[in-house]
């Protein structure tokens, strides 16, 4: 029992506190900028004209079909054929980026095209401009429908960061699955690593549900 509570406190646990730090570092400015970009792209899917509509259709049809995986080992290993090349982080962060933003682009997408038209003409019969029109009334309304689904691809997020490893962009799981490795410990390792990863997505479930209730209009969306 004491060799289970020292391996525990002096050999996993500081290992994996590095590998968190990592994991922070890879999913907030992935969940950032791919929520940023998740937006354009959703508002050009929604509006955008012929070309413009194609191309983000395109866009979010690539990147929704294919693996996570299989775009993590093009970014960094298949791209140095042609010149590219990334460093392991940073081509954790942006092959995240543009799968996360291919999701939210769907949610966001929805959100607006949710928005009856019948608003918009009662802005323009108001005298509101199509700025004023999308800032005050279509985004408000957009943005809190298309929360709950945005919340849940950040939530993927934290769970699908875990594929960084492969990349050579050692977070919780590629250190946890160095000292398994070196001490043959698979089934104690990898509970632990579950424990953080469920400590996680928890906090962030928690976070973005305070969020949601906070941005609640009572009667809104309700049947």
């Amino acid at each position: 029992m004491n060799g289970e509570l020292a391996f525990l406190l002096e050999r996993l646990l500081p290992v994996l506190n590095e590998g968190v730090l990592m994991s922070l570092k890879l999913i907030i400015p992935s969940s950032v900028l791919g929520l940023a970009f998740g937006v354009v792209v959703g508002a050009c899917r929604a509006f955008g004209g012929g070309p413009v509509k194609a191309l983000a259709n395109g866009y979010a049809a690539l990147f929704r079909g294919t693996p996570l995986v299989i775009q993590l080992f093009i970014l960094y290993f298949g791209l140095p054929n042609i010149g590219i090349y990334f460093k392991p982080y940073t081509a954790a962060v942006l092959g995240f980026t543009l799968c996360s933003a291919a999701y939210h682009s769907e949610y966001v997408r929805g959100g607006l095209l949710s928005i009856k038209r019948g608003q918009i003409l009662a802005a323009q019969a108001l005298g509101f401009s199509t700025l004023s029109t999308l800032v005050t009334i279509i985004v408000p309304q957009a943005f809190r429908r298309a929360l709950p689904g945005c919340g849940n691809e950040i939530v993927y997020l934290i769970k699908y960061s875990s594929l960084a490893y492969v990349v050579t962009c050692f977070e919780l799981t590629g250190k946890a699955k160095i000292v398994a490795s070196e001490t043959f410990r698979f089934t104690e390792v990898f509970m632990v690593v579950g424990v953080y990863y469920l400590i996680m997505v928890s906090l962030a479930s928690w976070g973005l549900h305070r969020l949601e209730k906070r941005l609640e209009i009572p009667g809104f969306g309700h049947r």
